[in-house]
């Protein structure tokens, strides 16, 4: 048997300990690194901490957005539908029905094997998730969301694919940042991130995505908070641009207001849409009435009232970007656009309604454009000295429905800037953008889809400006570090050391249990006045305010401290971290106290 030369191992020996000495220092120096971009996370205004998280969110978003829209269009190929999953309408009379419908019995199965808290999806999932898991998306949700939210669009299903674009692109920020153990005050700007991206990336619309992200999900607007959802915008829509693939391309021609006696019809157009968003909302209300029926018969329902309406107008499957550009190019005459518009406000509020896996904001983009394609040909037979172009009207109900479906009216007016690279079709689109929600809202007494769907489900998204604080600010910025532990059976001997040094708490144990706490100046001041006593003492037994405990991860917020103590019924939090063995380390004591007078400090 031939045997290596002993030479050669010698050689190779030192080189190999060299490496590996070189990568665990590597591997040190990031571990020191991501302990200090953490603490400058806890920070809410610690700029270029947040800046690198929106590039990166930004970067995560736009990818995962493109690869979900490329999986539409890939499944859509297997039978037979082409033009990027969206070209429903050369299928035979037969498939018209049966896509839709055997599509809608198949992912009704697949979800009825998962648990139905697996089978939330969607930007309500992500509010609802932001405010009650502090920004903690999980991993089976995404899942479903890419795989059954794909299959869905693929099969002809009425609905869009922002929705699941906001999820995906939050879900990848928030993974990433619990897989680097950051702070959940960071998780909600890196959500913040991925919905921004998620809009960007399809729309090619940066400025849209940004306000979308700070007027839905954020709910408020911040200098520290910008600055990371605008990198993120940017970032998502340079990655959509260079790979060239799932940006939705409209075809629109340059656009302005005629004269400014259209201003009362713009209105009028406003109002159409504001009650066409109303009528989507009630049938989607009326649909999840049905929520306790199985999940199979809904989505099958579902899938056979999409497949129904497509046996009379075709164009009512899929998310209809294509039946969009058509509009936009005039190809479409006024018979057409009305039937568009009624079937796939019917489809999709049903859809929605189900719960299927998509979303609302590409449909309610294609009902405001047949409306206002509508009233665009009407107002050039009767006016035509006066009235527009058609497709101004469309472009104007295009972000009149989105605004009121979304209660999002700044987002909406950016959108239809970007998408017309026309700085003119402002004052329009905020016309009619107001005159819709305030016909949704003020007349119909409506409130945003996304708001009505939190409501059925009983579940509360608060964004009142405490609740905001809380949010964002880190456990830590309002902890007390000086903490000891001591056992409750308290050796009097060693009283001098606590003496020496009074902690301003002690948290008292029992065989590593943690019991209660006590106040370090009160227990230091007992202990003066029973100097002359020896031994030990049980310290349940003195007469000193014990305040009762409980415990949150060092990456909690203060909103997620304040719900432990309400949940709990005590009076603080230990903040504990984890230790490079996986043991718990105490880092220090936030009281209920404590965050009320933050709270009333800082508003």
């Amino acid at each position: 048997m031939h045997c290596a030369n002993p030479t050669s191992i010698e050689v190779i020996s030192p080189k190999l300990t060299v490496n590996i000495r070189f990568l665990l220092g590597e591997l040190n120096l990031l571990r020191r690194w991501l302990s200090s971009y953490r603490r400058h996370l806890t920070n809410y205004h610690s700029a270029l901490a947040y800046a690198v998280l929106g590039v990166v969110g930004g970067l995560a978003s736009g990818l995962i957005v493109i690869a979900f829209e490329v999986s539409v269009a890939e499944l859509a190929k297997l039978w037979g539908v082409g033009g990027r999953g969206e070209g429903f309408e050369l299928l035979p009379d037969w498939q018209l029905f049966a896509l839709p419908a055997l599509g809608g019995l198949a992912l009704g199965l697949g979800f009825s094997l998962l648990k139905p808290e697996n089978r939330e999806t969607g930007i309500v999932h992500v509010l609802s998730q932001m405010h009650s898991a502090y920004g903690v998306l999980p991993l089976r949700n995404a899942v479903v969301q890419f795989v059954g939210g794909a299959f869905a669009l693929a099969t002809g299903q009425s609905g869009g694919r922002e929705g699941p674009g906001v999820h995906l692109g939050g879900a990848i920020n928030s993974l990433l940042g619990q897989r680097l153990a950051l702070p959940n005050n960071s998780l909600r700007i890196l959500i913040a991130c991925g919905a921004a991206g998620g809009i960007s990336a399809a729309f090619d619309t940066p400025l849209a995505g940004v306000i979308f992200a700070m007027e839905v999900i954020v709910a408020e607007y911040t200098v520290a908070g910008f600055v990371p959802v605008m990198l993120a915008a940017v970032s998502a829509s340079a990655v959509s641009r260079h790979i060239g693939i799932g940006t939705v391309l409209f075809s629109i021609p340059a656009v302005e207001l005629n004269s400014l006696w259209e201003l009362p019809y713009i209105v009028m157009l406003g109002v159409c849409c504001g009650a066409t968003v109303t009528v989507f909302i009630y049938i989607n209300r009326l649909s999840s009435r049905l929520s306790h029926w199985p999940v199979a018969v809904r989505f099958t329902i579902a899938g056979c009232v999409t497949g129904g309406l497509a046996l009379l107008v075709p164009e009512t499957l899929g998310i209809g970007y294509d039946t969009l550009n058509l509009a936009l190019q005039g190809e479409l005459v006024l018979y057409m656009l009305v039937a568009i518009g009624a079937c796939k406000l019917v489809a999709t509020g049903v859809s929605c309604g189900m719960g299927m896996p998509i979303g609302l904001i590409g449909p309610n983009l294609l009902m405001g454009a047949c409306l206002g394609g509508a009233l665009g040909i009407v107002g050039q037979i009767y006016a035509p000295h006066l009235a527009s172009e058609p497709t101004l009207y469309i472009a104007l109900g295009m972000a009149a429905c989105m605004g009121a479906v979304l209660n999002a009216p700044l987002a909406a007016t950016l959108a239809v800037i970007e998408l017309t690279q026309s700085a003119g079709v402002a004052m329009p689109a905020l016309l009619a953008i107001i005159a819709a929600n305030l016909t949704n809202e003020g007349v119909f007494r409506q409130r945003a889809a996304h708001q009505v769907a939190l409501r059925l489900l009983r579940r509360s998204a608060p964004n009142d400006p405490i609740n905001q604080l809380l949010h964002r600010t880190d456990v830590t910025s309002n902890m007390e570090v000086s903490v000891v532990k001591i056992d409750i059976d308290f050796d009097l001997s060693t009283a001098a050391t606590l003496l020496n040094a009074t902690p301003a708490w002690c948290l008292v144990t029992r065989e590593g249990e943690e019991l209660f706490l006590l106040k370090g100046s009160e227990l230091a001041e007992w202990l003066r006045q029973h100097s002359t006593e020896e031994g030990s003492i049980n310290l349940s037994d003195i007469d000193l305010r014990r305040w009762s405990i409980a415990r949150v991860p060092v990456q909690a917020t203060l909103r997620q401290a304040m719900d432990r103590i309400k949940e709990r019924t005590v009076e603080a939090v230990c903040v504990y971290a984890r230790g490079p063995n996986g043991n718990r380390v105490l880092q220090g004591i936030v009281t209920r106290d404590s965050i009320e007078r933050f709270t009333l400090s800082n508003l």
